[in-house]
């Protein structure tokens, strides 16, 4: 397999030093190119093409919003992974809404950045939880005192994608309704097909904003469903 092919973008040296050393120790991993304002990430999108842009957008003079559009134009086939320090959550929301593939903050582990990483190259969306709780509550505040229409789920699909919410994983699930962990990933496909998402983050959004769950208690944990 060959390893994915990354853009550092970021006006911080330290940060880019930091990203870098954290990626050369895994072979899953490329870093072609390095940029330290938008003038210099669009050059290296221009000779580097690469499978994921790392940026932080939230600095001026460097970095804005307007450069995740930049990079949709010049390179339409690269994912783009938001790592960053802002704490607006309108400036996080217009950033979703411009199409990035996945968000983490600057304070997630290592485990959560490389995870994200990789979902991001797979070209799924990938949220950490802090990220994922602001869109829970502005889903749920968006869902007060709609009529919700009727849900294309069966009621087993129902109870997998509530327990899903719940945090469980396939194993757990099987059990919790004695079925086998083959048909609980059956069903998953099937109701993300027929929702039309692509991971289980946006299974749990689904979920709360169509009152199949409350917020408080869904899963708030960021995670992929190829891991589940």
């Amino acid at each position: 397999m060959q390893p994915i092919s990354i853009i550092l973008a970021d006006a911080q040296y330290l940060i880019r030093v930091g990203l870098r050393h954290l990626l050369m120790g895994n072979e899953v991993f490329w870093v072609v190119g390095e940029a330290n304002d938008e003038a210099e990430l669009m050059e290296q999108l221009r000779t580097r093409p690469a499978k994921v842009v790392i940026l932080d957008y939230n600095q001026p003079g460097n970095f804005s919003k307007a450069t995740v559009a930049r990079i949709r134009e010049a390179a339409p086939h690269t994912n783009i992974l938001i790592i960053s320090a802002d704490n607006h959550k309108d400036n996080i929301f217009q950033i979703l809404e411009q199409g990035v593939n996945s968000f983490v903050t600057k304070s997630c582990a290592e485990e959560e950045i490389l995870d994200a990483i990789k979902a991001t190259a797979r070209g799924e969306k990938f949220f950490c939880t802090k990220i994922l709780d602001y869109l829970l509550e502005r889903s749920f505040s968006r869902g007060q005192g709609n009529d919700c229409g009727p849900t294309p789920l069966t009621p087993r699909e129902i109870e997998i994608v509530q327990l899903v919410s719940r945090g469980l994983i396939a194993k757990e699930i099987a059990n919790t309704l004695n079925l086998s962990t083959h048909t609980i990933y059956t069903h998953r496909k099937n109701i993300m097909k027929k929702l039309q998402l692509s991971s289980a983050s946006e299974l749990v959004l689904y979920a709360v904003n169509t009152g199949l769950v409350k917020a408080d208690n869904a899963s708030l944990q960021s995670f992929s469903s190829s891991d589940r």
